[in-house]
């Protein structure tokens, strides 16, 4: 993928959040319109197009090709314009004043305009212990607490290439990681499955569900089932990559207006109840699941965070 020279340290016109089909596309159409632009995302294979097997119906594909694939083309079309891609996990976000602000585990982010894009693989429900154990050893970061685990048993759960990158970061810190893959293999690209499967720390484990984190003050280990069988693995500490199917805006901190179901509220020009804020994609949750309409949305959002930073009339907010 082609990159430029811009850190996350820059301060860009066109911050994106989610790098799919709509983050990649407002990427795209930001960068042809000349505005410098920074995608942070959690990885190729962490969102719904990402993890489909086959796409045969996206316009000018003819033949069917992994999700992953695709969405690797689109983020390079958008590279090649001058578009930069930052891989991180976005926890929290500042959106008033001039500049918007998201904080990820690598620092920073921050620009003119924010295009919200992180689709609706968010969980609906967390799993039993985990809320009484979060910060006892529950944690969704591995670059910001795998410090406290050092040369001690951790779990990675969760099969996309976050949990997988997740897990080597671990593995340079941990006496051993178990990585539970909810699946029948992991869904990250073959390279990486390949480092997890040859690394002397990390044991993957298939087709296994958490059903409880154990333990009364701190991670004792965890309840699995795996093909059938259930199974106690001591851990001292778990990280959690799993998806769902609810909109992921909870690092917009409650600023944005969302539904009753959790999407994001826009005006016809994509633009959040907060100016300058805009979305695009399943995060909206307004149409049928489809990667050529999520890439229509990025469009429509891009084209409009061009026309906000230009002061364009009509992008002023009617929200009352």
């Amino acid at each position: 993928m082609v990159q430029t020279s811009r850190t996350h340290e820059d301060i860009v016109d066109v911050l994106v959040i989610g790098g799919g089909p709509a983050g990649a596309t407002a990427a795209l159409y930001a960068a042809r319109a000349g505005r410098s632009c920074m995608v942070v995302d959690k990885g190729v294979a962490s969102g719904a197009l990402g993890m489909s097997r086959a796409i045969a119906n996206f316009p000018g594909i003819a033949d069917p090709v992994p999700g992953a694939d695709l969405v690797a083309r689109l983020r390079d079309q958008a590279a090649r314009y001058g578009a930069t891609f930052e891989t991180d996990r976005v926890s929290a976000t500042s959106l008033d004043g001039e500049t918007k602000t998201a904080y990820g585990a690598k620092g920073a982010y921050r620009g003119r305009a924010l295009i919200v894009a992180t689709g609706s693989m968010g969980r609906t429900a967390p799993l039993e212990g985990e809320e009484r154990l979060t910060g006892r050893g529950v944690s969704y970061c591995a670059t910001c607490d795998g410090f406290f685990f050092r040369d001690r048993t951790v779990a990675v759960v969760g099969g996309t290439d976050e949990a997988a990158e997740e897990a080597l970061v671990l593995s340079r810190l941990a006496q051993k990681v178990h990585v539970l893959v909810p699946t029948e293999s992991l869904r990250a690209p073959a390279e990486l499955a390949g480092q997890l499967a040859a690394h002397p720390v990390i044991e993957v484990h298939a087709s296994t569900l958490v059903e409880e984190i154990l333990g009364a003050e701190r991670v004792e280990g965890l309840r699995v089932k795996a093909r059938g069988a259930r199974a106690t693995i001591p851990v001292d500490g778990v990280f959690l990559y799993l998806q769902g199917t609810r909109p992921i805006v909870d690092f917009l901190g409650g600023r944005a207006a969302v539904s009753p179901d959790g999407c994001l509220v826009v005006d016809d020009f994509l633009q959040t109840t907060v100016p300058g804020v805009f979305a695009a994609g399943d995060v909206l949750c307004k149409h049928l699941k489809q990667a050529v309409l999520a890439a229509g949305e990025g469009a429509t959002a891009a084209v409009a965070a061009d026309r906000y930073l230009s002061g364009h009339a009509k992008l002023r907010p009617d929200w009352s």
